[in-house]
């Protein structure tokens, strides 16, 4: 395990919310793997207590990333540069240590085929279920302007599914091309309060906000396989749908929600989901894997809990001293 870099921040768990958009949402389970196709072996040997607290350690993980990328702006909207800084930095570790390690273990990665199957999935689940249904309950509840969020992402949803559909077509049977990846039109998240009025629709808004980081993440390490194995066109399409699973459905969501407040505000949610992760939630899921004779997640979950200690203090200092 090489040594990762301490100085870097985490943001705040929300460790009951990651669970439900993880667990609970067929979009987001780990891919399935074609029939008669072996998983990998460490995944395969993994105790269902393991398996699922790596599953709530990569939803909290890729909603950190997500969060610190919009912390980050809005630290360069005050002028904070080192502060804007040290968010991006704890971002692409958070996606580019953390979650990858995690999901090297959980056995997410498969091949480009089973890949594409399992964004299909998910695909298939938002635009059908999931954001038609927090669709109409904002409608139900006044919240018009997060219902037209919802149906829009709903429809956009809907041509992730059919480009990943060719693409799978494309790869099994040799004809046809792999689609362009779409346009991203990015969305703004400043500084400021929830906009929607219904408890139901905030709850919704968290669950969708945790859906959209994690298909970020798993997207862009689906990205990075294709293009290692040689299918630069399914890379593309893969990074670019993950852009705007980023940019545009999580930051328009962000902005309803209110996830982005003063600078100094992020920062000390920041500290408390540290703190959390290093105190609480890492160790624990270390004790249980251990317990299960799962030795390899268990250093895993005691380097990341030291980790986020240190992002914790990392991100007290700037508390203390912004800039």
């Amino acid at each position: 395990m090489k040594r990762r870099f301490v100085e870097r921040a985490t943001v705040m768990c929300l460790p009951a919310a990651a669970a439900l958009a993880v667990l609970a949402c067929p979009a987001y389970a780990a891919p399935s793997v074609a029939p008669g196709g072996p998983r990998p072996s460490a995944a395969d040997t993994l105790s269902p207590s393991t398996r699922a607290d790596l599953d709530t350690a990569m939803g909290g993980e890729a909603y950190a990333h997500a969060s610190y990328t919009f912390y980050a702006a809005q630290a360069d909207r005050e002028g904070l540069v080192a502060t804007g800084r040290l968010y991006r930095e704890t971002a692409a570790v958070e996606l580019g240590e953390h979650f990858r390690e995690e999901a090297d273990l959980a056995g997410v990665i498969g091949s480009d085929a089973d890949n594409l199957r399992a964004a299909i999935a998910g695909e298939t689940y938002e635009t059908t279920v999931m954001y038609p249904t927090f669709a109409r309950e904002a409608a139900a509840d006044g919240d018009d302007n997060a219902a037209a969020l919802f149906s829009e992402i709903a429809k956009d949803e809907g041509n992730h599914l059919a480009a990943y559909q060719a693409a799978l077509k494309a790869i099994e049977t040799g004809h046809g091309t792999i689609p362009a990846p779409p346009a991203v039109d990015p969305v703004d998240v400043p500084a400021g309060g929830p906009q929607v009025r219904s408890a139901r629709t905030k709850a919704n808004l968290d669950t969708a906000l945790h859906g959209e980081a994690l298909a970020h993440a798993r997207y862009t390490v689906f990205a990075d396989h294709a293009a290692a194995g040689g299918r630069p066109e399914l890379a593309r399409l893969f990074h670019g749908i993950a852009r705007v699973e980023l940019h545009e459905h999580f930051a328009g969501e962000a902005v309803l929600y209110g996830l982005v407040g003063s600078t100094r505000a992020d920062l000390i949610k920041s500290v408390t989901g540290e703190l959390y992760e290093a105190e609480v939630m890492y160790p624990s899921f270390a004790r249980r894997a251990t317990a299960a004779g799962d030795y390899q997640a268990a250093r895993l979950f005691r380097d990341n809990a030291a980790d986020e200690a240190g992002h914790a203090r990392a991100f007290q200092r700037m508390l203390g001293h912004p800039h």
